[in-house]
């Protein structure tokens, strides 16, 4: 059997041990939050003799009693963090079936990211490795008032998104903080930008209230992007990023809004999203599975105006694209909204609260 194969395998059947989800409860509202409008970690290795639990560990809790996930020996956040954290235990949100209609309750999931290249440039969204040594460079930024002004670390050959967004997303290992920055572009021997965000790895600090960051709801980018070797080791222990082309306001952990004409049955940036833990994910191949199951635990987070039902993840040549497609038979119907207020530690931070 190939190994990877056998590490998905056992990784799954760990991940479904640990899966053993709480019934949604009933619907409840979300807290809405006010702004001002402006502007690869390493696969699992196991041993062909593993074996699995003999019987299954406790349910796992929101505050996520799992180590956080890591990228080059860097924290993705606090394990305590709201992107590490399980939503599979908490109650659905009153406006779910409307927010569900306004992404599209018939439109199919959408796996923004692959192997190759797609008109004329790499699928996904890429990140750059950086340390003590690494070039640093300030930005003009377009919005300075909600950038931070660096300097940004960026490595020769520095990978950019291709697209309209041009993001840059970047990790000093030296130090585990995390730089991302939207709209780059360098001329005349300068870089400009449309908006710059930092982050302590190691903390749950959020940006302030109203602040963008390199995303429309001021939400870092790369904790929710899918890697690759996450999906190798067999299970992915985070939310994921996603667009949808209308959003209204925003709610904790987002800081920032686009459009805010009132709408209620338009969802806010912030909204998480999960797939139904009634969804059969066993007709899907073993890396399939992965993915599913971790829209079933963790769910994902609407950061950014976009495709509807468009989920982000890094470029990788290992990725299989027609495996990835067979998503697009999941919908919107799939999916419910998830009411996290009742995690909230602090409203300025992204720790969620202990059981």
């Amino acid at each position: 059997m190939n190994p990877v194969t056998y590490r998905l395998i056992l990784g799954t059947a760990l991940a479904a041990c640990l899966g053993a989800c709480v019934a949604p409860s009933a619907p409840a509202t979300a807290t809405s939050v006010a702004a001002s409008s402006g502007t690869g970690g390493s696969s699992l290795e196991m041993s062909p003799t593993a074996e699995l639990p003999a019987s299954p560990p406790a349910i796992v809790s929101p505050a996520a009693a799992l180590p956080a996930p890591t990228l080059a020996g860097c924290p993705m956040f606090p394990a305590d963090n709201i992107w590490n954290a399980r939503v599979d235990g908490q109650p659905i949100d009153a406006h779910s079936a409307a927010w569900i209609d306004s992404i599209g309750r018939g439109t199919g999931l959408h796996m923004d990211f692959g192997s190759g290249t797609w008109d004329g440039g790499p699928i996904g969204i890429p990140y750059n490795l950086a340390d003590a040594g690494t070039p640093m460079f300030r930005l003009d930024f377009y919005y300075p008032d909600e950038s931070d002004p660096g300097p940004y670390p960026l490595p020769d050959g520095v990978r950019i998104e291709w697209g309209s967004d041009h993001h840059i997303l970047a990790v000093d290992t030296s130090s585990c903080r995390l730089f991302e920055i939207y709209d780059a572009s360098y001329t005349g021997g300068s870089w400009s930008a449309g908006s710059g965000a930092t982050w302590d790895l190691q903390s749950n600090a959020l940006r302030p209230a109203g602040w963008t960051s390199a995303d429309a709801a001021g939400l870092p980018i790369l904790p929710g992007l899918v890697r690759y070797d996450e999906l190798a080791s067999g299970v992915i222990r985070h939310a994921l990023r996603l667009t949808a082309s209308s959003t209204n306001g925003y709610i904790w952990p987002a800081r920032h809004l686009t459009s805010d004409d009132n709408t209620p049955d338009v969802p806010p940036m912030g909204a998480r999203f999960r797939l139904k833990a009634s969804f059969d994910i066993s007709p899907y191949p073993a890396e399939m599975q992965v993915l599913l199951r971790a829209m079933q635990q963790y769910g994902l987070i609407l950061a950014d105006n976009g495709s509807d039902w468009y989920v982000s993840g890094a470029p990788d040549e290992r990725w299989d694209n027609d495996m990835l497609h067979q998503l697009d038979t999941v919908t919107g119907s799939d999916f419910e909204a998830v009411d996290v207020s009742g995690l909230i530690v602090h409203p300025d931070s992204g720790q969620v609260r202990q059981p």
